[in-house]
């Protein structure tokens, strides 16, 4: 970087300086930065290893090889009206003159000129070059200068290109001086001072601030340095290059070449934290619509729910009101049966389970079996439609970035939003388009007419739901009736049957309550499997969107916080550059 040794404090900066770049630099990373943006970043952390460079920039035909070929006092760069330089020249020191091709846009000069052991100087392509390559290679040299030399033509200052140019430049944070070229084109001394202060005003309205300006006529300044005595005074006198010179070689000291060089990396690192805290923010913003889509989306799932489990108990209700009315009708059948006046009917068993089963049992097998069949398709059409008010929650998200333009904030993230967005929607729609509902019907039917069965210990083979319930019904009546199995007139007597017929009817009750327990039980236990099942299935079918938006959050929210910190360290390697520049 220097030849001389750093100081303690000049060391700390550097060390600060490298931590700093290297941690924005993975930072970047994460966020899959624009790769120009990444690797000026690498550039910077080499930088701080190299010599100062100097950067000359402006038009062609401004005299930007001029000025150079001035301060080294030979005429090594080509000159011309036309654009002469095709690529970047680097000039650095070296034993002897060579010259060589590092790339296509590159090429090296070395030179035994002393002072070049501390400085490289960089001639570059004109900003406005009608070959666009030029202008970029230009543009792309600018942000790894330590201090960049704006030369500008005397008869033409500040043109619209430069104007743009130099808003590029000063979005990388480079302090520039400004070279006004050609002025020997004056006569009067007072037009000099006109353009000077035509140029100062209008750099100071792009930079923010007013550069050193130096008004020179490197024509003559070279002119000068190829001659001897009175003639070379007054040539050199007339270019006025001796304070611009004077500023490169000795007022640009050591102490504030290293200035520049530890504050352009902090410029770089400023802009790019600044432009990748906008970017993290917009896509937060974006990310913000799309947790609001899934918080709607939980939240109406915890609604339908909540709404299930309460319309299920009221479904349920039938059910279990066709047992009552039957355990209700059952208590006065044997009111009606059991008694003195029924006595000699009730030695014929057969004929009393037939009553029992007309009167009593009746059909309620059917109308428990049209109730859960109501409870399957009720079921069955509200999971279904919870399918597609959350596809339709998807929808609208999806089209409400229909238009987000890819790049904007960070394409291989916008990609992945969306692909992630449409799985969720392909997914719902597979459901919603496979959605048989007369086979979910039979299929669900199947598995309660299983469950009632397994536990009833019926054989089930290709009977049906409503064959399940009879069995279990008549299994109810059959107990019921079996009471009087072995009853008689003279076995029971007169005094006993009273309390044989509560004992009947309690006995009866316990049947049925046993039966609306166990249904119960099997249809809660199937409403809560069929709703569980569903509402995973929802969430694994937008879980891939989700899960991204929660992930990318969680990171973005993390990168946020890095890029505060290095926005934070820089303003605070400033403050200790400040400090270092004022012993």
């Amino acid at each position: 970087m220097l030849r001389t040794p750093l100081t303690e404090q000049q060391f700390q900066i550097l060390t600060q300086e490298r931590a700093l770049l290297e941690n924005l630099r993975v930072t970047l990373a994460r966020l899959d930065a624009v790769p120009d943006d990444q690797r000026r970043l690498e550039q910077s952390l080499r930088q701080l290893e190299e010599l100062f460079l100097l950067v000359v920039v402006g038009e062609f035909n401004a005299g930007k090889s001029a000025f150079i070929n001035a301060l080294l006092g030979q005429s090594l760069l080509a000159e011309g009206v036309t654009p002469t330089t095709d690529r970047v020249q680097v000039l650095r020191y070296g034993l002897e003159s060579t010259q060589s091709v590092r790339d296509d846009d590159t090429s090296v000069l070395t030179l035994p000129i002393e002072w070049l052991r501390d400085i490289n100087i960089v001639d570059t392509p004109g900003t406005n070059a009608v070959i666009q390559r030029h202008q970029r290679i230009t543009e792309d040299f600018v942000p790894r200068s330590d201090l960049v030399l704006f030369v500008t033509s005397a008869d033409r200052p500040f043109a619209e290109s430069e104007r743009i140019f130099l808003e590029r430049v000063r979005e990388w944070g480079k302090k520039v001086v400004v070279i006004i070229n050609k002025i020997d084109i004056f006569e009067d001394e007072s037009h000099i001072q006109q353009v000077i202060e035509f140029v100062g005003h209008n750099a100071q309205q792009l930079l923010g601030m007013r550069p050193q300006i130096f008004a020179v006529s490197a024509r003559l300044a070279q002119k000068a340095k190829t001659v001897t005595g009175v003639e070379r005074s007054a040539l050199w006198q007339a270019s006025c290059f001796g304070p611009l010179e004077e500023f490169i070689l000795t007022t640009l000291d050591e102490r504030q070449r290293l200035h520049l060089k530890f504050e352009n990396p902090l410029g770089i690192a400023a802009r790019l934290a600044e432009k990748y805290t906008a970017s993290t923010r917009a896509r937060l913003d974006l990310l913000n619509t799309d947790f609001k889509t899934i918080d709607r989306i939980d939240d109406q799932l915890l609604t339908y729910e909540d709404d299930m489990r309460h319309n299920f108990k009221y479904k349920l209700s039938h059910v279990e009101n066709v047992l009552h009315r039957m355990s209700a009708r059952g208590v006065e059948f044997f009111d009606e049966t059991l008694r003195l006046g029924r006595v000699f009917d009730l030695l014929n068993t057969s004929r009393v389970r037939a009553d029992f089963e007309q009167k009593v049992v009746a059909d309620a097998a059917q109308e428990v079996e049209d109730h859960v069949r109501d409870l399957i398709d009720w079921l069955i059409e509200q999971d279904f439609r919870e399918w597609q008010r959350v596809i339709d929650h998807v929808n609208r998200q999806a089209e409400l970035h229909e238009d987000q333009i890819v790049g904007q904030v960070g394409a291989q993230f916008d990609h992945t939003r969306r692909e992630q967005l449409a799985s969720a929607q392909r997914a719902a729609r597979e459901v919603i388009s496979s959605y048989n509902k007369a086979d979910e019907a039979r299929t669900l039917a199947d598995s309660v007419r299983t469950a009632i069965a397994q536990t009833a210990l019926v054989e089930v083979g290709a009977i049906g739901l409503g064959a399940v319930l009879v069995a279990l019904l008549h299994t109810v009546a059959a107990d019921a009736t079996g009471v009087l199995a072995a009853g008689t007139v003279a076995v029971l007597g007169l005094f006993i049957l009273p309390r044989r017929r509560e004992t009947a009817k309690q006995q009866l009750r316990n049947r049925i309550e046993e039966l609306r327990a166990r249904l119960t039980a099997i249809l809660t236990d199937q409403f809560d499997r069929e709703l569980t099942d569903s509402l995973q299935r929802i969430r694994e079918a937008i879980a891939p969107y989700t899960g991204f938006v929660r992930r990318e959050r969680e990171k973005l929210d993390e990168i946020e916080g890095q890029l505060l910190s290095s926005t934070t360290t820089i303003q605070s390697v400033r403050l200790h550059l400040k400090d270092l520049s004022n012993p």
